[in-house]
């Protein structure tokens, strides 16, 4: 049987850019620098959009809420507007909007089409700046319109940050349910925020950490079917998102975790189990499933992640003990540890943005998450507790998710940025583990 998401993969959304005619006074647009630790996060006021019913604010409260989460943004409370948006296309009164010290201004009016499409449209104004600095209108299906907000919140974020968003983007994961002896591992999928979460896999195989591919909606993941006496080697399979096919890329009796993808897509990256009780880093094609072994010898060497150019490749070893990370060429040679802290190190993984390696740390019995540069200066704490595990990075490189199980208790996703301030759980239903990023979808 097949299970898909149930809301989109690609949609039919069109996107069309306008640009209104602008009161300017020489000012120049808001850009706000939020790579620092000690951030002030941006006030907005996003009104609800013009419409016939509630979409129009359905979508303005979705797009406030992505900002809001990120840490970045302060969305204003509306009862302090002073003006009434009655036409997005004309001007705001700008001296009002700086009386309540707003920075950005978000406008916009929802139609539907004669065949049923939303239609959207959205203007961003420089209120200090006295213009606007962005138009779009988009034309999707109804039930797109989570996903219209999510690319608008995202058009917001770049604008004023520089950076670009992550909203429009969607995280697998591994959901739990059952006592310890008889627990069922379902494959399940989600918004970035929580919403639309549908199911991938029905339970009658355990699945483990599953990896999104880079560039397209795939995702690769290891799963244990035991139907037969005897098969209980794992099988990893590639997954097709929106129509949910999947491909066996082999059996691998002494695979220790899943793969994780290239840069490109056209390879993975994995550990075996030797014979000698030892483990080794090998890639493996997708398309001819040759593989080449990158490291050799009798340690445990596991949990690698490419570099975003394709041109490194970090992983952890025990070769001198304690578990720590090494940095090595694609190829396999040039290993050298960059990790020199306090106990034990594992699962590193890469920024998109190729500036940090995230990690876990095991240090007086505290799991943390950090993150530290590649040549492993800067290492820092992100945030501590009983269990954290799993890191992985959000498009922009900015924000990591993680799931954290504290004692006695079900296991539960949480999302932090970079700097550490900004740590939030990210609902689920049930108990949650492994998650993996998906990239923008646009």
């Amino acid at each position: 049987m097949k299970y898909r998401a149930k809301y989109w993969g690609f949609l039919p959304l069109a996107v069309l850019s306008f640009m209104a005619a602008a009161v300017h006074y020489g000012r120049a647009q808001v850009v706000v620098d939020v790579s620092g630790g000690n951030f002030n996060p941006i006030p907005i006021a996003i009104t609800d959009f013009i419409a016939d019913d509630d979409m129009g604010q359905k979508i303005s409260e979705v797009i406030a809420a992505d900002l809001e989460r990120s840490g970045l943004f302060r969305p204003l409370d509306k009862s302090i507007f002073l003006e009434n948006i009655t036409n997005p296309d004309v001007p705001p009164r700008f001296n009002d909007w700086q009386q309540i010290q707003a920075q950005g201004l978000a406008t916009g009016r929802v139609g539907r089409e004669a065949d049923g499409r939303l239609r959207v449209e959205f203007r961003l104004w420089d209120i200090y700046g006295n213009t606007q600095m962005e138009g779009r209108q988009f034309y999707a299906p109804e039930d797109s319109w989570r996903r219209i907000a999510h690319i608008i919140a995202d058009a917001i974020y770049r604008k004023m940050t520089g950076e670009k968003g992550y909203f429009d983007t969607r995280i697998v994961f591994v959901d739990e349910t059952g006592p310890k002896n008889a627990r069922i591992k379902r494959l399940a999928i989600m918004d970035q925020d929580g919403a639309n979460l549908s199911y991938l896999s029905d339970g009658r195989e355990m699945v483990l950490t599953p990896r999104f591919s880079p560039t397209r909606q795939e995702i690769t993941y290891m799963a244990f079917s035991g139907s037969r006496p005897g098969d209980d080697a794992p099988r990893v399979y590639l997954q097709q998102i929106e129509d949910g096919k999947r491909e066996l890329v082999g059996r691998f009796p002494n695979m220790t975790i899943a793969p994780r993808f290239s840069p490109n897509g056209q390879k993975v990256i994995m550990s075996l189990l030797e014979d000698d009780g030892g483990s080794n880093i090998y890639t493996m094609d997708l398309t001819t499933h040759q593989t080449s072994r990158l490291t050799a010898g009798s340690a445990i060497n596991t949990g690698g992640s490419y570099s975003p150019d394709g041109g490194k490749i970090v992983f952890e070893t025990d070769r001198n003990g304690k578990q720590q990370i090494y940095v090595m060429n694609a190829d396999g040679s040039d290993q050298k540890r960059i990790s020199f802290g306090d106990g034990s190190y594992s699962t590193p993984v890469w920024s998109p943005r190729g500036d940090y390696i995230a990690f876990t740390k095991l240090t007086d019995r505290q799991f943390s998450i950090g993150v530290m540069r590649p040549d492993g200066t800067g290492e820092r704490i992100l945030t501590s507790g009983f269990h954290n595990e799993g890191p992985t990075w959000a498009p922009n490189g900015r924000v990591l998710i993680f799931f954290r199980q504290n004692a006695g208790q079900e296991s539960e996703l949480h999302s932090i940025d970079i700097t550490g301030r900004n740590e939030r759980r990210v609902p689920t239903p049930h108990g949650a583990s492994d998650p993996a990023w998906s990239p923008l979808l646009d």
